[in-house]
Parts: structure tokens; C-alpha cells; sequence
């Protein structure tokens, strides 16, 4: 079934400790009907970089470095997930307000926590009232979300993904230090999340008429805002997902083979 343009407006459902439980069942229940999964991490910025290098001529290998290095030494802040049924259309959006960074003493860029802020992210109230990440990973796993041999073939989606799919994969390996190479990492993720994984940003590159940036091109394309929180990490998935299905049926006829697998940033 290909979707119907202009989606709706999709709710987001923000998620914290005192309703963990009633939204992780939500999630589980949706997640029976969903065939493709769009995630977004907010993070505290990058604090490894390339030295002044141009990161565009950095090999495969050395990007990676920069990702493992960062991804290994920060602590994720929220993480969105959203869904999408063959036969149901949207199935909601969940954005898990995570609880482990601690800002006085957890490495972080301060630009990027200050950007943060300003699209509404308190910081404060993450480790007050959020959740554990060891609960989030069990919720993805009882689920069915990851390990896809456990469940119906599913396609993940992304925007710019080497960071959201890398922190995902820290997140469901329970902190875990990242693969040594690429190849590894590309194991890990079929391993995880199955071998249909995609980045709208690869695929929207070669569509001369898309603006850059995820919100510009949702915009362009008429997409509604997500409701009750539409500049964090849950509605940045719902953008990705919702141009993902434009693009798809209606820019490649139905066909991304080509872009399986391909993270902007790592890629």
C-alpha cells in the first residue's frame, strides 16, 4: 500500500518514568502492525572532531573513528521512534526522555545543549523524571523492533543517521562499545535492525528540487507539523518517515534498493 500525501498530523507521545509502563505497552502494541520504523537521537553535540580536516575527504574508516569515539564517550538524551503500517498509515510516535546524562560531570558540547534548549529539551527535568536506557532497550527487544528475525520484515528510517542509527545500536547492546571498523558496525546493524535500513538523506540528495535540511524538505512537501512536541527527536522521526514514503513511491516508483543500507556521515 502506498501512502496517502498529505499525511496527517501525527501525535507524539512524550514519555517519561511515570508513564513508561502504559506507553511501552502502546508501543509494543503498535509495533505487531508496523513494517517501517523511523528513529531520531538528540545527543549532547560531538565532542571528538577531525582536526580542521575536511570531513568529506576522510575515508569510510576514519569517519567512523569520529562516530565510535563520540558515541562511546557521550550519553544519549531522548530518542524518537516512529511507525508506519502497511495497512494502518501512521501509528504514532514515542519519545523516550532518557535519564542517564549527567551534566556536570558526562562529556558534552555546550552549543549543542544550548541549541537543544532552545527547541525545548530541559535538560534538567531528563534526570528528574526520564527513564533508564537499559529500560528503553527493553522495551525495543520485548517489542520486537529489533532483532528482526523475531517478527515481519520491517525497514528502518533515518535522517543523516550515522549518529542516530550508532547511539540506537549503543542503546540496544545495553552501552556497549561500538564495532572496531565499519564492517562491524554494518554487522551490527543487520544484526539489530535487519538489512532494510535507509537515510532520507542520501535519498533526498538526488532529488534536485529538495531543499537541504529535514524540516525545510518536509515543509516544502506540505507535511503537517507532529503534534504536542514538533522540534524534538520523535517529531524529527516522523519527518523522516513521512518524506521517506513521499520519496520512496513517489520519487523512485516504489524502488530504494539502492539506498539500503547507505548512513549519511559514515557512508
Amino acid at each position: 500500500m502506498s501512502p496517502v500525501w498529505p499525511s496527517p498530523a501525527v501525535p507524539v507521545r512524550s514519555v517519561w518514568a511515570y508513564n513508561f509502563n502504559a506507553e511501552s505497552d502502546s508501543l509494543r502494541s503498535a509495533a505487531r502492525r508496523a513494517r517501517y520504523v523511523a528513529v531520531n537521537v538528540h545527543y549532547p553535540g560531538v565532542v571528538h572532531h577531525a582536526g580542521g580536516q575536511d570531513h568529506n575527504t576522510l575515508t569510510a574508516e576514519q569517519r567512523y573513528a569520529l562516530v565510535k569515539a563520540n558515541v562511546d564517550g557521550l550519553t544519549p538524551l531522548q530518542v524518537g521512534v516512529a511507525l508506519y503500517g502497511n495497512d494502518d498509515g501512521y501509528l504514532g510516535a514515542w519519545e523516550f526522555n532518557l535519564r542517564d546524562f549527567r551534566p556536570r560531570a558526562d562529556p558534552h558540547d555546550e552549543k549543542s545543549l544550548a541549541y537543544l534548549a532552545r527547541r525545548g529539551l530541559n535538560v534538567g527535568a531528563l534526570r528528574d523524571h526520564g527513564v533508564r536506557a537499559d529500560m528503553l532497550c527493553a522495551t525495543l527487544f520485548e517489542s520486537g523492533l529489533i532483532s528482526p528475525r523475531r517478527g515481519p520484515p520491517r525497514s528502518w528510517i533515518t535522517y543523516a543517521g550515522a549518529y542516530h542509527v550508532a547511539y540506537l545500536v549503543k542503546i540496544v547492546t545495553r552501552g556497549a562499545a561500538l564495532p572496531e571498523d565499519v564492517a562491524g558496525f554494518d554487522d551490527a546493524v543487520r544484526r539489530y535492525l535487519g538489512n532494510q535500513v535507509y537515510d532520507v538523506a542520501w535519498m533526498a540528495g538526488d532529488c534536485p528540487a529538495m531543499p537541504l535540511g529535514l524540516e525545510r524538505i518536509a515543509a516544502h512537501l506540505g507535511f503537517h507539523l507532529p503534534l504536542w512536541s514538533p522540534q524534538l527527536a520523535a517529531a524529527a522521526g516522523v519527518r523522516a518517515l513521512q518524506v521517506f514514503m513521499h520519496l520512496k513511491y513517489g520519487e523512485f516508483g516504489g524502488n530504494v534498493q539502492m539506498y539500503r543500507g547507505l548512513l549519511e556521515g559514515l557512508h
